[in-house]
């Protein structure tokens, strides 16, 4: 069985490198992080967890709570995970998977909390432990996010910009900051264009809902690209255009957001705001072990910049 000085010799380093790699990799320089990760996997060198769990203090668990009521088979949320868990795996942490009801089983060192709502405050601050949320929040906890109102602004500028006459946003129906943020973003660009009609739909997150809304509940214009506030609503607008046998992207253009999966599904394939989910899952480890640490953060909210991909439903 391999032991640390064997890493060490390996890469070309002191032990005391080694264990500074394993036990606080924000210390050590990418360099000697792949060095010694590099001479870890040859000599598959597993650092004793228990040891160092025990030494520290620490029980070398961070749990993950997803608060939303979905499936999290759900690509957007394995996306997370993954980044979440390359990060963890880099400490040496194990990731616990954790419903709102099972929160209090069982110890950890930090929380990563997803999909939070606004009853969800009202226990939230009263964990025990450093907690990241991943959304954005007004409640002065740290949190890693999409810039939604730039993302937004993005897609809505990039619209006009394509000649579109009318641009309509369809949001997801709920009372938190996230979807506030992505309907300021859209009346910021639509604002410059007083001549243009500002109108923006509420409605749940969903795809037969969104169609429905398409086929059903509005009136359509020609030369009206919708920005959509997920790519499942995109879809489902995409879905409602073609069932009227309408002209996509050149009678109508849709954007979506998110950009996980969905958006490469759809036929034509959807201009998206693609978000950097598994670097986000990545940043809030980053975050929580600064905190763990009981070391300032630089900044207590992080936000990350979506970017368009543009396909085939615009013109």
């Amino acid at each position: 069985m391999a032991t640390l000085k064997d890493v060490a010799q390996k890469a070309n380093v002191s032990k005391m490198t080694v264990s500074r790699v394993i036990n606080q990799p924000e210390l050590v320089t990418e360099e000697l992080k792949t060095l010694v990760y590099q001479a870890m996997k040859e000599l598959n060198y597993r650092p004793n967890t228990a040891a160092k769990a025990l030494a520290r203090n620490r029980t070398m668990i961070i749990k993950v709570l997803i608060l939303e009521k979905m499936d999290i088979t759900e690509p957007y949320y394995m996306n997370l995970l993954n980044g979440i868990a390359q990060e963890l795996d880099k400490y040496n942490y194990a990731l616990q998977l954790m419903t709102e009801n099972s929160v209090d089983l069982g110890n950890c060192d930090g929380y990563i909390i997803t999909g939070t709502r606004k009853s969800d405050f009202e226990w939230i601050p009263q964990l025990d432990k450093p907690v990241v949320l991943f959304g954005e929040n007004d409640r002065q906890i740290p949190f890693v996010d999409s810039d939604n109102e730039a993302g937004i602004a993005t897609a809505t500028q990039y619209a006009i910009d394509r000649g579109y006459e009318h641009v309509q946003f369809i949001g997801i129906d709920v009372p938190e900051l996230f979807e506030k943020s992505r309907e300021k973003g859209y009346l910021s660009v639509m604002a410059q264009y007083p001549e243009k009609e500002q109108i923006i739909h509420r409605i749940k997150n969903s795809s037969s809902v969104s169609e429905q809304l398409i086929r059903e509940e509005i009136k359509l214009e020609p030369n009206t690209c919708f920005i959509c506030a997920s790519d499942r609503i995109a879809i489902g607008v995409e879905r409602g255009l073609q069932a009227e046998n309408y002209d996509i992207p050149q009678d109508y253009g849709i954007i979506g957001f998110d950009g996980v999966f969905l958006d490469q599904i759809a036929s034509p394939k959807l201009t998206t705001m693609k978000q950097d989910i598994v670097g986000m899952g990545q940043t809030c480890v980053k975050q929580l072990m600064r905190l763990i640490d009981k070391k300032k953060l630089k900044n207590k909210n992080e936000l990350f910049f979506a970017k368009l991909i543009e396909r085939g439903t615009t013109k």
